[in-house]
């Protein structure tokens, strides 16, 4: 990797500050002064240092982020704000992504990362991983509706969803509810329940996997993923479920 590349990267600036910074002769590789930003390195292996400081070289960033209601889950949009936007410079520097989406009005636990193989893993419905939420559905939910969903339901385009787990918390002209499904359509968690003739009013992921949304985070707020997390995630992801 070049050496320009990876002081940008570790947020010590753009390429022309970084640039700057090199010609002033803070940068040493192996105790050795560096100014010629096309320098290969081995982050994992060379020492760098800028004014004495060591270069911590970290190659992923996996962010954990109770999404509010009134974000689009994308790295950038001409008119909304998105999920990215929300990030700390330190952060966005490692050019992380959202894990799948979630609808704009849909809450909860949201994922970033730049680590494309895990993103891909986690979303793929191969991998048989569980996506928890908990919902307001305007309409009686019933047990017949568990029941369809635990065969899958038929959308509005003809596709027929995987096999869904339906609990119902409570029934009645509100019913609350939560469900556990294992891909991720456009809209899907609402049309399934508009293929049963009822209608979403709030949604909000917990889960992914075992993996909880962290109840500490309010709407907004992030952080980054523990070792144990990360390593959770890893292993859930490294099999064909089906």
């Amino acid at each position: 990797m070049r050496i320009d590349k990876l002081l940008a990267n570790m947020g010590y600036g753009t390429r022309k500050e970084v640039k700057s910074l090199l010609k002033g002769g803070t940068v040493h590789v192996n105790e050795s002064p560096v100014k010629n930003g096309k320098t290969h390195v081995d982050p994992e292996e060379d020492v760098v240092t800028v004014a004495g400081e060591k270069v911590e070289y970290r190659r992923f960033i996996y962010l954990m982020m109770n999404k509010p209601g009134d974000l689009i889950s994308a790295t950038e949009d001409q008119n909304e704000w998105t999920v990215v936007d929300i990030l700390q410079p330190e952060d966005k520097v490692f050019s992380p992504f959202p894990v799948g989406r979630l609808d704009k009005d849909t809450e909860g636990l949201l994922l970033l990362t730049n680590d494309g193989q895990l993103s891909h893993r986690l979303t793929s419905p191969k991998k048989g991983v569980g996506k928890t939420y908990v919902a307001e559905v305007a309409g009686e939910v019933t047990g017949d509706d568990a029941d369809a969903f635990e065969r899958g339901v038929t959308l509005d385009d003809g596709y027929v969803t995987r096999p869904a787990n339906l609990h119902i918390i409570e029934s009645g002209d509100i019913s609350h509810v939560e469900l556990v499904i294992t891909e991720g359509k456009f809209h899907q968690v609402k049309r399934m329940f508009e293929a049963r003739g009822k209608k979403v009013t709030r949604l909000k992921r917990v889960k992914m996997g075992e993996l909880v949304l962290d109840e500490e985070l309010e709407p907004g707020e992030y952080r980054e993923l523990r070792e144990n997390e990360i390593e959770y995630l890893h292993t859930i992801t490294s099999k064909d479920k089906g």
